[in-house]
């Protein structure tokens, strides 16, 4: 493929004309990525890449089918919503069959931010309370309503959360307030929702709704417990509010046996929204909200009209047509559940080998691996992850680390993802694993300080090391870590694997 640019002058056009807040993954020794196909990236040189982080490319980097349906499209028609067209109902009525039958009204949008800002519209408009409750390190999007309700955001720097924000503990059963050893963690984890109520009615003040992703991903990966949901959705129902189920990482398939997250938590939790994005055009701008009658025609009393120029467009309906006939037509939902089960019990066995694999959680394709210092402690090997997914990365492995501490691997691949990438994936990261502890040793442990957890404790030197090359301080710029964005040189001294 021919390039505009050698590598360092996009680099250099990068950071002269893209803002600085915009980072890259890797950006110590960042990749040009030229091209793509199913679940392999390649660069510039043509040297092929183990995508293990891309649910976007849902379906498989640039898979045919979605190409064709949007060239085809784009052919004949592209315009707003405000012109009848087949698309958009068809794509409606299919998205719709998917969900529980109460779940039937579809409002369409180009970014799970926009569905996410969209669901919260519906929610204070539905019994005209304001309030939010939000799980700790939740992030929902972009934009300014959204950073408002999203800890993983506002919890750094300067921010200050907002009156109507109210954070309860993320239901993290490993790392968390209540861990597995707790008899009923799922109620434990409920009734701080319940004691925030209790306090925000106290004060005045009236929820609207309670928002959180079905598996939170930048949270660390983490599966709420059995029965969570359903009791928080009593509560908030109870104070007047709406439950939000987030899918915009974690629907279509990813988890294999439901089409939807929010379902592996039983047919008696039904969300009152759900909103949806990222997975559903397969890297082609498309999102969605969907929810009940009663709710969607309480926010068209407002008389306020809804439109969305580009929302639900032909060629944008067209292509997440495709990708629900890929996803059913090379049994996709399946394949996660194959897949992911293998992955799963291989990554089981390296924790049973590597004493730095403190935690495998995850449902499907939906994979997270805790690093931790010890584990009676827990301590989360924030500096080791990092050192991980940039030597994943030689090893021509994606991966990327997440969660509070950056310390969670996080494996998301394209749902075409087969066992065989998934054993070399794990034979890299065996072979970087024992490397790694061999290296280091017992000396490991003072790496990170057990006093504060997820903060690298570096000498003086080190740290000028680490400033002078680039790697970004751990108080700013939280979105980086969302990506895996930076790495610690601190082991790179002690490590030449």
């Amino acid at each position: 493929m021919c390039e505009l640019y050698c590598k360092q002058d996009t680099l250099a056009l990068r950071r002269k004309h893209i803002g600085p807040s915009c980072k890259v993954f890797f950006a110590a020794d960042p990749i040009k990525i030229v091209r793509a196909q199913r679940q392999y990236m390649f660069d510039e040189e043509g040297e092929q890449y183990l995508d293990c982080i891309n649910n976007v490319a849902h379906v498989g980097h640039c898979h045919p089918e979605v190409v064709k349906a949007a060239q085809k499209q784009m052919e004949l028609l592209n315009t707003n919503s405000r012109f009848l067209h087949d698309n958009i109902v068809e794509y409606a009525k299919r998205l719709s069959a998917t969900l529980p039958e109460k779940l039937s009204v579809c409002y369409f949008t180009n970014s799970g931010s926009e569905a996410n800002d969209l669901a919260l519209r519906l929610a204070r408009q539905f019994r005209g309370h304001q309030d939010v409750i939000t799980l700790d390190h939740a992030y929902h999007g972009h934009l300014s309503s959204l950073i408002d309700i999203s800890p993983y955001k506002f919890g750094k720097g300067n921010a200050v959360k907002k009156e109507f924000v109210h954070v309860a503990p993320t239901p993290d059963t490993y790392r968390g307030k209540y861990r597995d050893d707790h008899p009923d963690p799922a109620s434990a984890y409920a009734d701080e929702v319940k004691k925030i109520i209790e306090e925000a009615h106290k004060s005045g003040r009236k929820i609207a709704a309670f928002i959180a992703e079905s598996m939170q991903s930048c949270g660390g990966q983490i599966i709420p417990p059995a029965s969570y949901f359903q009791k928080v959705a009593e509560y908030v129902h109870r104070a007047g509010g709406v439950f939000i189920a987030d899918e915009v990482q974690v629907g279509f398939g990813r988890v294999g046996k439901h089409f939807w997250s929010f379902q592996i938590h039983g047919e008696d939790f039904v969300p009152d929204i759900v909103t949806m994005g990222k997975p559903m055009g397969n890297g082609h701008p498309v999102a969605c909200v969907i929810t009940t009658k009663e709710i969607a025609e309480a926010f068209s009393s407002s008389g306020m009209e809804y439109f969305n120029t580009y929302g639900g467009n032909p060629v944008s309906s067209a292509v997440g047509l495709a990708v629900l006939d890929v996803i059913e037509n090379e049994d996709l939902q399946g394949n996660a559940t194959r897949v992911g089960s293998y992955l799963t019990e291989l990554l089981n066995k390296q924790k049973a080998k590597h004493t730095l694999i403190g935690d495998i959680r995850g449902v499907g394709l939906f994979i997270g691996i805790d690093l931790v210092k010890d584990h009676r402690r827990r301590t989360p090997a924030t500096a080791e992850a990092q050192h991980i997914v940039y030597k994943m990365k030689e090893k021509r492995v994606l991966l990327s680390a997440d969660g509070p501490h950056r310390n969670v691997l996080k494996i998301k691949p394209p749902m075409c993802f087969t066992e065989e990438d998934a054993k070399f994936m794990v034979d890299q990261l065996d072979g970087i694993l024992t490397a790694l502890e061999e290296a280091t040793g017992d000396k490991t442990e003072n790496v990170i300080s057990e006093n504060t957890p997820g903060r690298t404790k570096i000498s003086k030197e080190a740290h000028l090391v680490v400033l002078s090359e680039g790697a970004p301080d751990q108080k700013e710029n939280p979105s980086q870590k969302r990506n895996g964005l930076s790495t610690d040189k601190l082991l790179s001294k002690r490590l030449k694997t």
